[in-house]
């Protein structure tokens, strides 16, 4: 596209204008996003499993972290990035925490997120049906055994209590796998869709996020379909083979953001068809190390600092996932594995779509 010069003053683009077009360009985001939705509410209706419908769960939860709880620490990040960085002409910089063109962003990044949020309930309601369409878990055996295998025999939970079982590390392990985890996978998509300095990432790596959730998430979980070693006695019969973890695990009952009272409320809404938040079971490929993956992945691109920390993050997450009981070993290898080759996949089929722009 070629640059004509024009003596005439360009008009700045309103704040208004610069809102409608960046929503515009996110509209086949919002259709391809709105058309899944669709879809899995067709394929609940048609299969007679719209009790695992997930929708509505997410409206309040989403809408405070999204509207309220993530705005309100961007913000505040921008704040202290000029009362730290700026000596002199404070006043000026205050003009440019959010210019037009940020607030352009953060005014079109509200109906995505939206869109997300219906997503996201589009998600969890596949993921609450499958293991009705499956007849129940029927990998778990499996799994456990090609786990049990790749560590030399011994089941891989073993060689990380090993290193400590205490209780004060099963708690910062819960809290990490919970919250940290929540904040540094969906912090990290705000930024992107609300954000200018993420431009240059934000529809690749929306893409990416979509497909992993899609694909990582549900098509591959349907087939491969495990319930976990958490409840591993409950689809196979063998209650001793993890006895000693989830006995140790325990411990933790009836504290906020434990481990068993997470699993035991899945279990619960698993065996009563009851659709909430978070709600549906499924161990391979792991969703909490795919997502860890793919912010790795793009942070790395960005800055090799910034990388190696969320690389140093993914290795927690993979051997948390472990640790409490919620996966074998093979779903997070197999997470990354996969998420690797969906980010690599797009930025090799993108890049020449973003050179010709």
């Amino acid at each position: 596209m070629s640059i004509v010069e024009t003596t005439q003053p360009q008009r700045p683009v309103s704040l208004r204008a610069g809102t409608v077009d960046r929503i515009r360009a996110d509209r086949p985001l919002h259709v391809a996003i709105l058309a899944y939705g669709g879809m899995v509410m067709l394929l609940l209706h048609a299969t007679g499993t719209s009790q695992a419908a997930a929708f509505a769960s997410y409206v309040p939860v989403w809408s405070v972290a999204f509207f309220f709880v993530f705005p309100v620490l961007y913000a505040g990040w921008r704040v202290l990035a000029v009362v730290h960085r700026v000596d002199r002409r404070r006043r000026l910089a205050w003009r440019a925490v959010f210019p037009a063109g940020r607030i352009d962003a953060m005014a079109a990044g509200v109906p995505l997120l939206a869109t997300l949020m219906v997503f996201q309930g589009a998600f969890t309601s596949f993921k609450a049906a499958m293991p009705i369409w499956r007849g129940g878990f029927v990998h778990d055996a499996i799994q456990a055994d090609i786990d049990r295998f790749l560590h030399m025999g011994v089941d891989p939970w073993r060689w990380l209590f090993s290193l400590s079982d205490a209780y004060w590390l099963q708690r910062a392990v819960e809290i990490s796998y919970s919250q940290i985890w929540f904040v540094f996978c969906f912090g990290f998509l705000f930024w992107v869709v609300v954000s200018p300095a993420a431009a240059g990432i934000r529809t690749r790596y929306l893409v990416a996020y979509v497909a992993t959730w899609i694909v990582v998430g549900n098509l591959l979980a349907l087939v491969f379909l495990s319930a976990g070693p958490a409840y591993f006695g409950l689809v196979t019969g063998d209650h001793a083979r993890f006895a000693e973890q989830l006995a140790i695990l325990s411990r933790s009952a009836g504290v906020a953001h434990s481990a068993v009272e997470l699993q035991a409320y899945l279990w619960a809404s698993h065996e009563g068809r009851v659709a909430g938040l978070g709600t549906g079971i499924s161990a391979f490929p792991s969703m909490h190390v795919a997502l860890a993956t793919l912010n790795m992945l793009f942070l790395w691109e960005r800055s090799r600092r910034w990388g190696m920390i969320a690389a140093g993050y993914l290795l927690v997450v993979l051997a948390s996932s472990v640790y409490l009981a919620w996966h074998y070993a093979i779903d997070g290898y197999a997470a990354i594995a996969l998420v690797a080759a969906i980010h690599f996949g797009l930025r090799a089929a993108m890049k020449p779509a973003l050179k010709a722009s």
